[in-house]
């Protein structure tokens, strides 16, 4: 089978098993989102049509149906988790000037930066909404937390691309806050709207942490590559002076030849696309993708130990299944 279907059949496989659940979600954000106002209908409208895989509220559903049924809660924490991540998309566009996104213009480039911020805003909003409507303030603590975290995320990695701080462990409380945050807090919600509120909540927590740092990995790896399907520019990590795991283990291999060199190279205060070429072939040629994917295969195994005192059940496999899907996934 070739790659790029077997991929799609995980997925497909995945939202298979929560397609109601799914579809519910969709009405929901839509049924929220709805204004009098033509102008923002629009801009919306551009915006939920690029929808993308939807893979942090496929988290909240899974995490619920796995303690039964999904309730009128379980939808709403969805709702909300997948609207704050299009306003965090919608602002870092902004941020980025990005005029792409999954292949299609993004809002800031079709309408303007004021639109696109007011939107975002909305989004924020309308995520807001969606929690309260829970009455569960354990789930609205959860995306108010998250968005502290993913604000803190990004703050730390401008911190160390200015103050070019080489560590594994930099590295990950980045991601961690900018990425796995965001899944955690989709494993808690779906938890709290299934009513459970144990170690199992800490277990599945746990799970989707490791998810997260697996999904930003897999991101990561796409800036050595030119891919169209990505639809969005490669090498903008380095660029910003952003040093990803593949690159950074590279460097921090005192015993590869050129360390040094490569190591002052990419402490550059501004990178041209020679400089760029250079520390992405140094990255790729000395294992830094191999190791990688090496640590993306570690988390998945240590996901599937965590996962291992619950039941055998379809539930159970598609969250595992994820961890195969982002791991070879092509965009």
């Amino acid at each position: 089978m070739h790659p790029v279907s077997m991929i799609m059949t995980i997925l497909e496989a995945i939202h298979k098993t929560i397609s109601p659940e799914l579809e519910r979600l969709n009405l929901q954000m839509s049924s929220q989102l709805a204004t009098s106002n033509q102008l923002m209908n629009s801009v919306v409208s551009a915006q939920l049509s690029s929808k993308g895989k939807q893979i942090r509220p496929v988290i909240v559903i899974l995490c619920s149906k796995l303690f039964g049924g999904v309730n009128d809660r379980t939808i709403a924490a969805a709702a909300a988790v997948e609207l704050l991540h299009n306003a965090t998309l919608i602002h870092d566009d902004v941020v980025d000037d990005s005029k792409t996104r999954r292949n299609k213009p993004t809002i800031n480039s079709i309408w303007d930066n004021h639109i696109a911020v007011l939107v975002g805003d909305y989004f924020v909003s309308c995520a807001m909404q969606q929690a309260i409507s829970t009455g569960d303030i354990r789930i609205i603590d959860a995306l108010c937390h998250l968005g502290k975290l993913l604000s803190l995320g990004e703050i730390d990695q401008i911190y160390n691309a200015r103050y070019h701080t080489l560590t594994e462990e930099a590295y990950y409380n980045i991601i961690s806050n900018k990425t796995a945050s965001l899944f955690i807090a989709c494993a808690k919600m779906g938890c709290y709207a299934a009513g459970i509120d144990d170690s199992r909540v800490d277990a599945l927590a746990e799970y989707a942490r490791l998810l997260g740092l697996c999904f930003q990995i897999r991101d990561d790896i796409f800036d050595y590559f030119g891919n169209d399907a990505i639809g969005k520019p490669t090498s903008n990590d380095l660029r910003e002076g952003k040093i990803t795991l593949p690159l950074l283990h590279t460097l921090l291999r005192q015993d590869l030849p050129a360390h040094d060199e490569m190591v002052s190279l990419s402490k550059k205060e501004i990178l041209d696309e020679d400089d760029i070429s250079t520390l992405i072939s140094y990255a790729i040629d000395n294992g830094g993708i191999d190791y990688a994917f090496s640590e993306m295969k570690r988390l998945r195994q240590e996901a599937a130990a965590v996962l291992e005192p619950f039941p055998a059940s379809d539930i159970k496999d598609s969250l595992i299944a994820l961890f195969d899907y982002i791991i070879s996934r092509d965009h």
